[in-house]
């Protein structure tokens, strides 16, 4: 029998240390106060993210209306501009 068909194929390879988030989209934050700091401490303290196991990354999904400083340690592009749109600052934590 060939060689190519003696060995096993590989399917895909994984990843070996894949990067986690806490996920949260941009019509999350329309609830907290304008002009106010948002990160994932103050997130919890509100009652908004109730698992906090990962760095925090803003997703784009919704319009914001109020206008946020808001740290987290990723941003998607369209979230970003969304944000500052609204007149609010991104700040990435590493």
């Amino acid at each position: 029998m060939p060689l190519y068909r003696r060995v096993p194929k590989l399917k895909h390879f994984t990843l070996i240390n894949p990067k986690s988030f806490t996920v949260l989209n941009v019509s999350a934050l329309n609830d907290i106060k304008a002009g106010s700091t948002v990160n994932l401490d103050s997130l919890v303290k509100d009652g908004i993210v109730t698992s906090p196991k990962s760095p925090l990354k803003i997703l784009g999904n919704g319009e914001l209306k109020a206008k946020l400083t808001v740290q987290a340690a990723a941003f998607t592009a369209s979230a970003r501009a969304k944000i500052e749109a609204a007149g609010g600052t991104c700040e990435v934590l590493d």
